[in-house]
């Protein structure tokens, strides 16, 4: 199984084949859909001897040609081992990392969630007023009827909601407040204006989110989530994961591999503080120092954490690095990257523990950081988004 979830197979011309739809050991019929001299992709049109992992896609939207699930086809406890296979591959072949035999990266599972009625963040294409999904590699949209995998407060949006003049809207809801809101992008500058939605929702248009504006009604554009126990304010400009039990248990596992420390903290790529808020959680001997480039985000670190935090609102490779104890950094899907490899190994931290949202990326980050003196002790993969092929993996390193 490749990253971004198709099956591997090879042409009779020694090509890769990447097919969309595809799973391990299948014998499948595939049409081409793109050529090249090194590689095929393709996607399934019939199924010639079946995985016995292979499942009915459970939600009727895929048959309709939504293409925003990539693994409805493989059972939900199949897709926690294909997600491993991946990361394993990914530090062989790109990190160049033994994970294989006794002195091999140690892989392990993370807690599974539940793999429906989980996002609370959507962000659907609209056409002629209805929000819906586009097609697998298509920018035709499917009008979504329903959502299997849609927090039944951002599900109703995406259906019932109507935004006449848009072209995209970010649905952002608070699961466990009930907070919700609408960032509306379009070429019609009024689109925000239409948005015919309950009236508890927050609708801000994507223009007045870069502007610093409020929302259509004068409300600030941001919703409140509940991560254990901690209240955070997530602005409609700043990032946060899709799920809050799925916070919790990133948070979890950063503070298991963490272990006892006292001293200071550098929250890299902090985004809104949710380590930090958790890693302080009022304990004396502790401050943390977040580095986040987002304005947004940064600004929304500030508000969330009290005494004992410090937050930089600048990009982590242009921070000036200080004295550190341990380090917690959270990247986006480009990883750390050679100039925040730099910046977290001159703080002199004995810890690291990384947060990676993309396989390539992570393997090329640990190569990067065990060459500036650490050790990859153990990768733990999590799976926070059911159905799809993405991943998320919390990784533990040492001096």
């Amino acid at each position: 199984m490749a990253a971004g979830g198709d099956g591997i197979g090879r042409g009779p011309d020694g090509r890769v084949v990447f097919v969309s739809g595809a799973l391990p050991s299948e014998v499948v019929e595939a049409r081409v859909v793109k050529a090249s001299k090194q590689f095929v992709r393709a996607t399934v049109v019939d199924i010639v001897e079946p995985s016995p992992h292979r499942v009915a896609p459970p939600c009727p939207e895929v048959a309709r040609g939504c293409g925003g699930c990539d693994w409805q086809h493989a059972s939900p406890e199949y897709q926690p081992a294909l997600r491993r296979a991946i990361v394993a591959d990914a530090l062989r072949r790109i990190g160049k990392f033994t994970v294989e035999g006794p002195d091999a990266v140690l892989i392990e599972p993370g807690p599974t969630l539940g793999a429906t009625a989980y996002r609370t963040v959507l962000r659907a294409a609209v056409v002629d007023g209805r929000a819906g999904f586009r097609k697998e590699r298509s920018h035709q949209m499917v009008a979504a009827e329903r959502c299997l995998v849609a927090h039944p407060l951002a599900e109703a949006l995406l259906i019932e909601g109507r935004y006449p003049g848009a072209g995209e809207v970010r649905i952002v809801v608070g699961a466990r407040t009930g907070e919700r809101m609408v960032v509306v992008s379009g070429a019609d500058p009024e689109a925000a204006a239409r948005a015919r939605v309950p009236d508890d929702v927050v609708v801000v248009s994507a223009d007045a989110v870069r502007n610093g504006s409020l929302a259509r009604d004068g409300r600030p554009p941001f919703v409140s989530e509940e991560i254990a126990g901690r209240r955070l304010r997530i602005s409609a400009g700043s990032f946060f994961q899709c799920r809050p039990d799925g916070a919790e248990v990133l948070v979890d596992l950063v503070v298991g591999a963490l272990g006892e420390w006292d001293g200071t903290l550098l929250d890299a790529y902090g985004g809104v503080g949710l380590f930090s808020a958790a890693l302080l959680d009022g304990r004396s001997g502790r401050r943390t120092v977040l580095v986040e480039s987002n304005p947004s985000s940064a600004a929304d670190a500030r508000h969330n954490l009290g005494a004992g935090s410090t937050v930089v609102e600048s990009l982590v490779e242009r921070w000036t690095p200080e004295p550190i104890d341990v380090v917690v950094a959270d990247p986006s899907r480009r990883g750390l990257e050679v100039g925040g490899a730099d910046s977290l190994a001159a703080t002199g931290a004995s810890v690291s523990v990384l947060v990676s949202c993309d396989p390539a990326s992570l393997a090329r980050d640990a190569r990067l950081l065990t060459d500036r003196g650490f050790t990859l002790e153990k990768v733990t993969v999590v799976d926070l988004f059911g159905h799809t092929s993405h991943v998320e993996a919390v990784s533990t390193f040492r001096r």
